[in-house]
């Protein structure tokens, strides 16, 4: 399956539903563009690595994508120059390192795109995920943020293989 997110319109497409969806606060970029911390979107088509879940928040339904408990001293480094940047992490961690155990509820699931992992290049931006929706869906920092009525039912939809069209 192709999930498209279209930031133009707030709107993300899969498995034949569409739902609304926020996006980066400056916008969106190409993914050469792209730098960490800009607040913009990379624009392209990514592979969904895996899933990442609060057991504690949600109930994980049958799904074809592999997904992994959070736990709560992982985080996601988005240090450029560190040897793990745009990869996971255990905190506390000796660079910056975003945290994934959260109070809000923004990242009780999650799934990894493929952006700028392989190899990560220092700088392009890191931690590019789909995401629950902040509350009236308010912009994110570069991810793609969901309702999680929204996120439950696309869970069930996903398989290896599947990508992300960001346009």
């Amino acid at each position: 399956m192709r999930i498209i997110v279209d930031t133009s319109k707030g709107k993300l497409k899969a498995a034949h539903k569409t739902y609304i969806c926020a996006h980066g606060l400056n916008g969106s970029v190409s993914q050469s563009d792209g730098r960490e911390g800009d607040g913009k979107t990379p624009l392209g088509v990514y592979a969904l690595r895996y899933g990442l879940y609060r057991e504690d928040r949600f109930v994980l339904p049958k799904t074809g994508l592999p997904f992994y408990p959070i736990a709560k001293n992982d985080g996601w480094c988005d240090m450029p120059h560190d040897p793990a940047y745009n990869c996971p992490v255990r905190l506390p961690y000796g660079a910056s390192a975003e945290k994934l155990w959260k109070k809000s509820h923004g990242y009780d699931v999650l799934i990894v795109f493929g952006y700028n992992d392989n190899p990560p290049i220092p700088g392009l931006g890191s931690a590019i995920f789909l995401h629950i929706a902040r509350p009236r869906f308010k912009p994110t920092q570069g991810c793609i943020g969901i309702s999680k009525r929204a996120m439950g039912a696309l869970v069930k939809e996903l398989n290896s293989g599947d990508t992300v069209e960001i346009v």
